[in-house]
C-alpha cells in the first residue's frame, strides 16, 4: 500500500471558531501518537476567519481507517456537530 495524504478543511459556524479550534487542537497529540501517522498539522487561514485546515500523511489507508475509528476522532465528530458550517475532505495518494 502507498502513503495517503489527507487535506481536511473545516469552517466554523459564526461565533463558533474558538470552540471549534479547541476541539481541533484536542485531536493533535493522540493522533500524532497513532501507528502510521507520519504528519498531522493544523493550520488557520490567515485571510478567512474560522477556516481551519488539517494536512495529514499516513503510512497507508488502513492507518487512516484506524484513525477515523479511534475514540478521540469519534469524540471530535460528536463534539463539533453543531460547530461546523462546512467540511471538505480530500484523500490523496502521492505520485512523486
Amino acid at each position: 500500500m502507498s502513503k495517503v495524504t489527507v487535506v481536511a478543511e473545516v469552517i466554523a459556524k459564526p461565533g463558533a471558531k474558538e470552540k471549534l479550534l479547541a476541539e481541533l487542537t484536542k485531536l493533535i497529540a493522540p493522533t500524532r501518537s497513532e501507528e502510521g501517522c507520519i504528519e498531522y498539522r493544523l493550520h488557520r487561514d490567515a485571510a478567512k476567519e474560522g477556516r481551519f485546515l488539517f494536512y495529514e500523511n499516513w503510512r497507508d489507508q488502513s492507518c487512516l481507517d484506524s484513525h477515523m475509528a479511534s475514540s478521540h476522532f469519534k469524540a471530535y465528530v460528536a463534539a463539533t456537530a453543531e460547530l461546523v458550517e462546512q467540511k471538505n475532505v480530500s484523500i490523496m495518494q502521492e505520485l512523486l
